[in-house]
């Protein structure tokens, strides 16, 4: 496996890595996380739960998504030594994802840093599939 082919590996075993601890901290800590995002007001008048309790199924549910888009990135990490041409879509794939999660994570946690990180990983993720070297690796050279 070309040096680019497995860093472009190993980036997306760590971002896929990321990616599964927030979504379990999200599917385990819901009703705190709802609490300090929609706020805590009285219990409702009908149903006898905070504006968080109603709100942690929400939250629970992106978690769940975020747990399986990690799923994809790790999977798809791993099936490189197939060197099947689609697997190297689905990594183009994935880094276009993690490029949306970019927004995702600047709305809700604008920490400048953090988001630049991500912002810097979720790029290379695009563009290491897009070298010479991990184009040939996947069979992405046509023969003329």
């Amino acid at each position: 496996m070309p040096a680019p082919v497995s860093s472009l590996r190993a980036l997306m075993m760590v971002i896929g890595g990321l990616q599964a601890i927030l979504g379990l901290a999200l599917v385990t800590n819901s009703v705190a996380i709802a609490k300090s995002l929609w706020g805590e007001e009285d219990a409702s008048f009908y149903a006898g739960r905070s504006t968080g309790e109603e709100h942690s199924g929400t939250v629970v549910f992106v978690g769940i998504l975020i747990l399986a888009v990690a799923a994809w990135g790790i999977l798809t990490a791993l099936k490189f030594p197939t060197r099947h041409p689609n697997v190297r879509n689905s990594a183009i794939a994935y880094g276009w994802v993690a490029l949306a999660f970019t927004a995702f994570l600047w709305a809700f946690a604008p920490i400048l840093i953090l988001v630049l990180v991500w912002l810097i990983l979720a790029i290379l993720l695009i563009v290491r599939p897009n070298q010479p070297e991990c184009r040939a690796w996947f069979g992405g050279q046509r023969q003329l």
